[in-house]
């Protein structure tokens, strides 16, 4: 093990290679400051079912953004956030910043884990991501020009994800941030049927719209051979977190940064210009 007194500390990103990892290292880099990336692939592989690679890649580490693959609501994923907590405090990591959602009784339990620590800690607790519609989950429907889902009575406050990797920077560089819990959320209520009415109009394009019943999407899933963990996880969000409970706004990117988040049509208008859904 190396020892922590004779190297300069650096934070550890965890999933720097996810949707707000990649964010957040993207600006370490354009700050200049150094940082270790955190993923199975990295120089130093991190992997969070394989627990020999978390003593590694903690060594010489100052804070870590903790994000958890794919969900803290997956089953295992409070007895490993514990083990790594643990893990982390005797490597000489003083300070966590977590991502976690909203209204996720299985994440918050996650927090409790580490807020309990004798570490420092910064909760940054999201709504759904907007990116969601343009890096995985939505988009393959969004191509084909049909997007289903098996809800469609509730709003959501949808979030960009360089919002949050904003506030995570910020949380990372700076102790004023430490014991906070920032929930982040876009700054309007929206549908999922209005986001995909504004992603078609920006992209002008034609997108049809459905909602079936939950064992009607479940069977879609399955015939799109959308593998066995992510159908089970989105059964979960869609039916214990995205049923309205969320449908309100908070400002954590506000009391975090000092300026509004980010709109979902500053998102699309932003996104189209990638081709991404052409």
């Amino acid at each position: 093990m190396i020892d922590s007194k004779t190297v300069k500390k650096i934070p550890l990103i965890v999933a720097s290679n996810g949707k707000t990892g990649s964010r957040v290292a993207e600006r370490f880099r354009a700050s200049g400051l150094d940082f270790r990336e955190g993923s199975r692939n990295s120089d130093i592989p991190f992997d969070w079912y394989d627990s020999s690679t978390w003593q590694k890649a903690l060594d010489g580490i100052s804070s870590v953004y903790v994000v958890f693959y794919p969900d803290l609501a997956v089953p295992g994923a409070r007895e490993i956030i514990a083990d790594f907590t643990h893990i982390a405090e005797i490597c000489g990591v003083d300070h966590l910043v977590m991502l976690t959602g909203r209204g996720e009784e299985e994440a918050q339990a996650c927090e409790q884990i580490v807020m309990s620590s004798p570490m420092d800690w910064t909760i940054v607790r999201a709504s759904w991501f907007a990116q969601n519609f343009s890096e995985n989950f939505f988009l393959d429907d969004i191509l084909r020009g049909q997007v289903i889902v098996p809800f469609d009575d509730f709003t959501e406050p949808f979030v960009d994800a360089d919002d949050i990797a904003d506030v995570v920077f910020a949380a990372l560089n700076d102790e004023k941030h430490r014991g906070q819990v920032y929930e982040v959320t876009g700054p309007d209520l929206l549908s999922f049927r209005e986001t995909i009415r504004e992603i078609g109009e920006v992209s002008n394009r034609e997108i049809g719209f459905q909602q079936v019943p939950m064992d009607d999407y479940v069977q879609f899933l399955n015939e799109a051979e959308v593998p066995q963990e992510f159908v089970g996880l989105l059964k979960y969000l869609f039916t214990e977190v995205l049923d309205g409970r969320n449908a309100y706004l908070a400002d954590g990117v506000k009391r975090a940064l000092g300026r509004e988040p980010r709109s979902f049509h500053s998102y699309a208008a932003a996104t189209v210009e990638t081709g991404i859904w052409n």
